[in-house]
C-alpha cells in the first residue's frame, strides 16, 4: 500500500479527484445560487454553452491523468512545485471571487435584474476575477505532473469558451443591471458591437 502511494501518478490522480469532489460542491451551491436568483425574478443566458463548458472541464479533468498515466510523463518536481503552488493561487481567486459574489456566484450566467454589480473583493480590480482562476488552473494543473499536451489543448480551448462566456455574462449584466456603468473604469467589455 505504501509503495502505491509514492507512486507520483497515483498521488496525482488522488489530486486531480480532490479537484473534482471541489467542483461537485461548487455544482451544489451553483445549483442553491441559481434556485435563490430564479425566485428573485432572475435571468438566464447560454444555457447550450454551460452545457459545453461543462462538458468541457469534465473532458479536462479525465485529461490530466488520463495523459500523465498513458503517455508515462514524468513527476519534475521543480515544475511541479511550481504548478502546485499556482493551482493553489488560482484555486484562493476562485473563492475569493465567490465570497465577494456571495449569493450571485453562479457556474451558469445569471443576474437578478435590478441588482447592483458586485464592485467588491477582486472585483475591484478585474472585472472577470474567476475566470482568470480558470485560467490558471488549466494551464496549472496539467503541468503538475508533466502533462504539458493537456495543458496546452485545454488551455488554448479554453480562449474560445471563455471570450463565449464573457460576452453572454456581459451582455446579459449590461441589459439588466448597471453593470456597464460600475466597470467602465476597467477594462472594456467584450459585448458586441452593435
Amino acid at each position: 500500500m505504501i509503495q502505491i502511494l509514492s507512486d507520483s501518478r497515483v498521488l496525482y490522480t488522488l489530486l486531480i479527484l480532490a479537484v473534482a469532489l471541489e467542483r461537485a460542491g461548487e455544482l451544489l451551491l451553483s445549483r442553491r445560487n441559481l434556485r435563490k436568483a430564479l425566485a428573485r425574478g432572475g435571468v438566464t443566458a447560454g444555457d447550450s454553452a454551460y452545457r459545453r463548458m461543462a462538458l468541457f472541464h469534465a473532458a479536462f479533468l479525465l485529461a490530466c491523468p488520463a495523459e500523465v498515466w498513458l503517455l508515462h510523463r514524468p513527476w519534475r518536481p521543480l515544475l511541479g512545485y511550481a504548478m502546485l503552488a499556482t493551482t493553489a493561487l488560482a484555486m484562493a481567486i476562485r473563492y475569493w471571487a465567490v465570497r465577494a459574489l456571495g449569493d450571485h456566484w453562479n457556474v451558469r450566467v445569471v443576474c437578478i435584474p435590478g441588482a447592483p454589480a458586485v464592485k467588491a473583493g477582486p472585483y475591484r480590480y478585474l472585472r472577470h476575477p474567476n475566470y482568470l482562476a480558470v485560467a490558471l488552473e488549466l494551464f496549472a494543473l496539467p503541468l503538475v505532473h508533466g502533462a504539458w499536451l493537456t495543458a496546452l489543448v485545454f488551455g488554448t480551448l479554453n480562449l474560445a469558451v471563455l471570450r463565449e462566456r464573457i460576452r453572454t455574462e456581459e451582455d446579459l449584466l449590461s441589459e439588466h443591471t448597471d453593470y456597464a456603468a460600475a466597470f467602465t473604469r476597467n477594462a472594456p467589455p467584450l459585448t458586441r458591437s452593435p
